[in-house]
């Protein structure tokens, strides 16, 4: 299995950083970024950049736009699944129609996936 680090993707990151969907800001700003267990946004992570990644709780937080859901892309997201999995993380994917029109449902999912993580590396 490759690094789980790459270099190469840092400046791109960093430019997804600066350019954040309007859900990933609202997700970022009013709840990951105050959340008690700690959250990277746009994590290189082997040759692919997660959206919000934890360390901690092995978590990995992809918000899917309605690209996500056309065949090429779902094959292409399971296999990105699959790579991150094979690090021991877990991979929740939420649709961002779903931060905007759910959003606390959205945090409680988030918060009992962190829970139920954390409890298993314990």
């Amino acid at each position: 299995m490759q690094s789980k680090y790459n270099r190469q993707l840092l400046p791109l990151a960093k430019q997804l950083r600066k350019e954040m969907t309007k859900e990933e800001r609202h997700l970022w700003y009013d709840f990951l970024r105050l959340y008690p267990i700690r959250f990277s946004r746009q994590k290189v992570l082997g040759k692919y950049i997660a959206d919000f990644y934890s360390a901690e709780a092995k978590l990995v937080i992809e918000l899917d736009g309605s690209q996500h859901y056309e065949d090429s892309n779902t094959e292409k997201d399971a296999e990105r699944t699959d790579f991150l999995e094979g690090y021991g993380l877990m991979v929740i994917r939420i649709p961002n129609n779903e931060v905007t029109r759910n959003f606390r449902g959205v945090c409680e999912y988030i918060d009992a996936a962190v829970k139920q993580s954390l409890s298993q590396l314990r």
